[in-house]
């Protein structure tokens, strides 16, 4: 749609001064250093302005301790092999959900660039595609030392830059001259899969941790997952295994560590042809994650696990009764006491199984990492299961050149060579444009529902009365301050700015009133914001309300998160909200219709909505889901969900995009409705890039 910016400043009173809003907010907060980081900071003026920081945080936890109490009541209250078999049985169909859906198995198309040969062994330099035109780069270890097949390890790495090519590679040869096959693979963003590659042949974001989130972020539109993707490349390497006759199918065995491990329980989850399996410092429960604020990136945090009722623990329990061996440090930041609890009801589950013998539990007294005595712990477990060796210690490894073990020919596949996840996910927005019907209306909007997962019923929410008080620099001096609780645990500040003091309920008038929702923080915009002043003054006949939705502004959250995450708490709530199968910007549409229903029980008859940037997201959606709105006006909202899918960069938070949205609808469907019911302007919108365009 295009912007109508001649009839919203019509509208506004403003077309005679031709004004022009700042395109960002760039003040920071004096705790929180983001200098390198791409959200460029959140704005806290005043000493109101982040009052309940703490308010997301004891949130969720909440949610997640009471998921963890149900979770560990059902696994302890099971005691039969028939409940633990119903129990599997369904858990194995919630990862699918989870994980998928998965793309159709294609030609693997491998090829062997090169080899090392070694005394009793020799390393193959293979690349392989998971998906058409998808390379993944590895390495294989061959034992050449017994005839026949021998058993065969999958090696999954940590986020290194090197990949296959850093202290993995210890593991690998220790195992291939113990008599085991060891096929190694590069994740996406590592090795030599870097997703997004400078001139220097680097990443422009920085390997590992960075590239997973920017890459995997936007999966969610089109219903995919950076999870499904790392699991995906791990099944094809599973099918490349299953190809080679070196590989004894009746002892194929994964281990990795940190991000390996996680690739090691995903992949438990969902490939029955594994016979045994010991991940290292992944395993905990996420109860122990979330409270102690331990921020994970894409591919370890599986959409709606959560939601499914499921854990860390369900990714071990659907590959029993087979043998597993959880690895944990003393000193890792994933936290023991989680691992311990893990293992406890394993434990039970394996007893119910009769295989009580096939799960164990090794803590070394180190800090996080697959140091020696966790290696060694899995060298002496895989032995015992396989018999192939009776050699459980390491013995001495002669690690390579990391030019040694490229599969191409400068460490880097190019974008000629491979495709990206970027790529494949603007093919999937175009597929889904493509598929999808045209919704209006009630059609529109049951789809707008689902997506979000909003409750049938909006609540008309209780609030609370602060001390009012006046603020020179906003458009009007003296400003009432409510706080509306629209669920247990969640406060929404909304403002009244008047020209008289105002220390009571909202008054019964004026019929008309505007509520702004912003885009970072109120205090901040309506400070700073000239618009906001002008859209006042020139609307004296409105009661002016202003609001920030949850984990915005007044409620932006205060824990310590990283630069290197991508927009910080945005991302951290938005994923945890993904996990439970409730999406951020669901609770902030919902938080807005809370709003509007309180504002209608004060008599305000014709209501118009302002929105900015993040806060257009929640406003469109809301004010397609009521008809307590009359009117919609929206500065630098986003053009469509598909402009970020069907492009390499974009500067858009995960709380802004709704899971699988694309393939029900897109914000141009929301945006048509709108102009034909709440008489809808749009003016300086934002594409995929917003601020940074």
């Amino acid at each position: 749609m295009k912007e109508n910016r001649r009839s919203f400043l019509k509208w506004t009173g403003l077309s005679s001064i031709g004004l022009t809003l700042p395109s960002s907010i760039v003040a920071r907060p004096k705790n929180i250093d983001n200098s390198s980081s791409i959200d460029g900071g959140m704005a806290l003026p005043t000493e109101r302005s982040q009052r309940f920081s703490s308010m997301m945080q004891e949130y969720y936890v909440g949610l997640v301790k009471k998921k963890d109490k149900e979770h560990n009541q059902r696994i302890f209250g099971m005691s039969s092999k028939r409940e633990a078999l119903e129990y599997q049985s369904q858990i194995k169909k919630r990862w699918l959900d989870c994980l998928g859906p998965f793309p159709e198995k294609t030609e693997l198309n491998p090829v062997i660039t090169g080899q090392l040969n070694r005394e009793g062994y020799r390393v193959e330099k293979v690349i392989f595609e998971s998906r058409p035109g998808f390379k993944v780069t590895a390495n294989f270890y061959v034992n050449e030392k017994t005839n026949g097949p021998s058993p065969t390890i999958l090696g999954l790495c940590g986020h290194t830059r090197e990949a296959k090519a850093s202290g993995y590679e210890v593991f690998a040869q220790s195992l291939v001259r113990k008599g085991y096959n060891v096929l190694m693979i590069d994740p996406i963003g590592q090795g030599e899969r870097l997703q997004y590659v400078d001139t220097d042949g680097e990443s422009e974001f920085s390997y590992g941790v960075r590239e997973h989130m920017y890459a995997g972020v936007p999966l969610v539109l089109t219903g995919a997952s950076m999870s499904g993707f790392f699991v995906w490349d791990c099944i094809r390497a599973v099918d490349y295994l299953y190809t080679r006759a070196e590989v004894d199918k009746n002892h194929i065995g994964v281990t990795g560590n940190s991000g390996g491990g996680t690739q090691t329980a995903l992949l438990c989850a969902v490939e029955d042809r594994l016979t045994m399996a010991a991940p290292s410092c992944y395993i905990t429960t996420l109860r122990r994650n979330i409270e102690n604020e331990e921020i994970q990136d894409t591919e370890q945090c599986p959409p709606k696990i959560l939601g499914h009722d499921m854990d860390h623990f369900d990714m071990m329990a659907a590959m029993a009764p087979k043998p597993i061996m959880l690895i944990s440090q003393e000193f890792d930041f994933f936290d023991t006491r989680g691992t311990a609890e893990c293992f406890e009801k394993l434990k039970h589950f394996y007893n119910l199984l009769g295989a009580s013998e096939n799960v164990a539990l090794f803590v070394g007294d180190g800090y996080h990492g697959y140091h020696l005595d966790g290696r060694e712990a899995m060298y002496g477990f895989f032995n015992k299961i396989t018999g192939v060796s009776n050699i459980d210690k390491e013995g001495d490894v002669d690690i390579e050149e990391d030019e040694d073990l490229w599969c191409t020919s400068n460490g880097q596949l190019s974008e000629a060579e491979s495709k990206q996840v970027y790529d494949i996910l603007k093919e999937k927005s175009i597929a889904c444009a493509q598929q999808r019907k045209s919704l209006t209306g009630s059609g529109l909007n049951k789809a707008i529902s689902e997506v979000l997962r909003l409750p049938m019923d909006i609540p008309l929410p209780d609030y609370r009365i602060l001390r009012g008080r006046k603020e020179k620099k906003f458009p009007k001096l003296n400003v009432a301050d409510y706080l509306l609780e629209t669920e247990t645990g969640i406060n929404i500040s909304v403002y009244r700015l008047s020209d008289n003091s105002l220390y009571s309920r909202p008054p019964q008038s004026p019929s008309k009133a505007i509520l702004y929702v912003s885009h970072k923080s109120m205090d901040e915009e309506l400070i700073s914001d000239p618009f906001l002043k002008e859209l006042v003054d020139q609307h004296p006949d409105h009661g002016f309300y202003s609001c920030d939705l949850r984990g915005i502004g007044q409620s932006f959250p205060n824990i310590i998160i990283p630069d290197k995450i991508f927009f910080k708490s945005e991302y951290q709530y938005a994923n945890i909200g993904n996990m439970l199968n409730e999406p951020l910007v669901g609770k902030r549409t919902f938080d807005l219709l809370c709003v509007v229903n309180w504002l209608a029980s004060h008599r305000h008859r014709d209501i118009t909505v302002v929105a900015r940037g993040w806060g257009s997201i929640p406003a469109s959606f809301a004010s397609l889901m009521t008809d307590k709105v009359n009117k919609l006006v929206l500065k630098n909202a986003l053009t469509s969900f598909s402009s970020i899918a069907e492009s390499k960069y974009y500067h858009w938070p995960l709380s802004s995009m709704p899971p699988a949205v694309l393939q029900y609808f897109d914000l141009p469907d929301c945006y048509a409705e709108l102009k034909k019911t709440k008489q809808l302007e749009m003016m300086d919108m934002w594409d995929e890039m917003a601020d940074k365009a």
